[in-house]
């Protein structure tokens, strides 16, 4: 006899799903376990427009999908610099797929018209999205630094400290330029023990240990393969970085920022700035 669907709300055992649990006045539920009661009544909007929780919603996925990228990214930088390039391999390969849904969610946002978007814009204040602090550290921990961003953060001294402190550990290029070194590959020694909290620049003995990698695979098998992580995820970035100023400037045009950036402007210049710079030269070189 084909068996019937089961309809929402009707009763499992009668479909022959005896096993299922349905007492839960002594275990832990699913939305105990995720804290549904803290996640899903923390979409408070500052107006009655109805595309507020839009507004909110993408923004605070994005947040969490931030907080398993570091999440993988710390894994990653402690797996290289141990040499277990494996594991580094299966979480930066995470945090490549976690971006793609952060890339999606712009294709939702941008739903959002510029005349619903003013019903609501001026609640926001200074509030915005350049003052994410999750952002920043994906930044440093894949070893971009600017120390003047820090000065956004000063409201909280404890948040301050932790950005501070993810400021001077080493980022992501930096284990892997490391990881060069200790695999033999001749890497100036200003660069091996440089100041990690200072930005890095473009450096032609890097630049020649990757060519050597990208010219004998065979030999340099894993960090070939960590090179093409590091290519996966900076791609990723970059592809978050050109929806994000599309959708900004889709919905706003070119008006300034909430938090008083040159709105598009800005975001069309950092689409210049590289995290991983030699991966990309040596694409010409070779």
């Amino acid at each position: 006899m084909e068996k019937k669907p089961l309809d929402q709300g009707q009763n499992p055992a009668a479909q022959g799903e005896s096993g299922l649990h349905t007492d839960f006045k002594e275990n832990m539920t699913y939305g105990e376990y995720l804290h549904l009661d803290k996640l899903l009544t923390a979409q408070d909007g500052l107006s009655d427009h109805h595309d507020e929780a839009l507004f909110i919603i993408i923004h605070q996925v994005s947040e969490l999908w931030m907080k398993l990228i570091l999440h993988e990214l710390r894994a990653a930088i402690t797996n290289i610099e141990k040499d277990d390039l494996q594991p580094a391999f299966k979480q930066l390969s995470r945090v490549s797929k976690i971006q793609t849904q952060i890339i999606q969610a712009w294709d939702v946002l941008a739903t959002l018209t510029p005349a619903e978007y003013m019903e609501f814009r001026s609640t926001l204040a200074n509030a915005s999205g350049f003052q994410s602090y999750q952002y920043r550290m994906i930044e440093f921990a894949l070893g971009y630094k600017t120390k003047h961003v820090l000065k956004i953060y000063e409201k909280d001294e404890e948040l301050l400290s932790t950005l501070t402190e993810a400021f001077h550990q080493p980022g992501l290029y930096d284990a892997a330029i490391r990881k060069l070194a200790r695999a033999g590959l001749p890497i100036d020694e200003e660069i091996v023990s440089r100041d990690v909290s200072t930005p890095y620049e473009p450096n032609d003995s890097v630049l020649a240990a990757w060519t050597t990698v990208y010219r004998d695979v065979d030999t340099y098998w894993e960090l070939y393969q960590l090179a093409e992580k590091l290519v996966d995820v900076e791609d990723c970035l970059q592809q978050w970085r050109f929806r994000h100023m599309k959708t900004v400037e889709r919905i706003i045009g070119f008006k300034k920022g909430t938090g008083g950036s040159s709105g598009v402007h800005y975001l069309k210049k950092v689409l210049d700035q590289y995290f991983f710079p030699e991966l990309w030269t040596l694409r010409t070189e070779i």
